[in-house]
Parts: structure tokens; C-alpha cells; sequence
């Protein structure tokens, strides 16, 4: 499984990213590319302890449950729903958002792991470094794929 701590993994992230264009359209979902930018960013500041959400009722119920979907290697559903603090659905600007989520990337790779949250995700609750990597990871790839890079 691609972990977005490992260098190489990163590289090949940051590069689909410079990829996109504003045109972008998705194959799924409602946001536009500078929303899906912005709102990956949104995610990585939780994973990273700068922002933080609260558990949802769900997640408290079955999150657990439901943990290794974030982490295994198996794609996440298309139109999977959202943490709602994240759900971004007002304009933003493209080269703006796109130049923030570089940032982010390179300064989350070259933290590393040890600067994971201990704070629970949002639905899955607690996680391991690893598991963070993994899903940071995954959440980027998935994202990505629904601009077509």
C-alpha cells in the first residue's frame, strides 16, 4: 500500500497534482477542482493536528468497524460521504488551492509520521502514523482519479 510518507509516493502525488488544470471536470461528485484541492488540504491540516472535528454518532458506532477502508488497498467508493467541516462549497481559486496542497504535501513528507494527530479521525477514530500515511494517501489518489490524473 502507498503511504504518502515515503518520498517516492509523495513525488508521484505532487505530480498528478501539477497535472491538473482548472477545466477539470469530475467524474463524481458535486465539487469543482480548486473545491477538491482545498478540501484535501482541509484533510491533511486534520491528520496533522492544525484543525480538528469532532466524532460523528456513526463513527462512534461502527467507525472501528469500518477503519480499514481508509488504509487497505482497495479504492474508496466514489461518492463516499464526507466530514462535514471539510465539505467545501464555496468558491476558491484554482492556482491558490493547488499551490496550498503542494505545500502541504512537501511539509507533511518532510515532517514525516511523528507529526501525525493523536486525536481521533472524525468517523475511524484513532490511528495509527501508518495508517494516516496510508490514508492520506489513498484520500489524494481517490481524489485525483475524479479529475482523470
Amino acid at each position: 500500500m502507498n503511504n504518502i510518507f515515503d518520498l517516492s509516493h509523495s513525488k508521484e502525488i505532487l505530480v498528478r497534482i501539477d497535472q491538473l488544470i482548472q477545466s477539470a471536470q469530475p467524474q463524481w461528485g458535486r465539487m469543482d477542482v480548486a473545491q477538491m484541492l482545498a478540501h484535501c488540504s482541509s484533510f491533511q491540516d486534520i491528520a496533522m493536528g492544525k484543525s480538528h472535528s469532532p466524532r460523528s454518532w456513526l463513527g462512534m458506532l461502527i467507525g472501528k468497524f469500518a477503519k480499514p477502508i481508509f488504509y487497505n488497498d482497495k479504492p474508496l467508493p466514489r461518492n463516499m460521504s464526507t466530514i462535514q467541516t471539510i465539505m467545501i462549497v464555496d468558491k476558491r481559486e484554482f492556482e491558490v488551492e493547488k499551490e496550498k496542497l503542494k505545500q502541504n504535501i512537501l511539509i507533511l513528507q518532510s515532517d514525516g509520521p511523528k507529526n501525525c494527530t493523536n486525536r481521533p479521525h472524525p468517523f475511524f477514530g484513532v490511528l495509527t502514523s501508518e495508517e494516516w500515511g496510508k490514508g492520506i494517501y489513498k484520500h489524494l489518489d481517490h481524489h485525483l482519479k475524479q479529475f482523470g490524473v
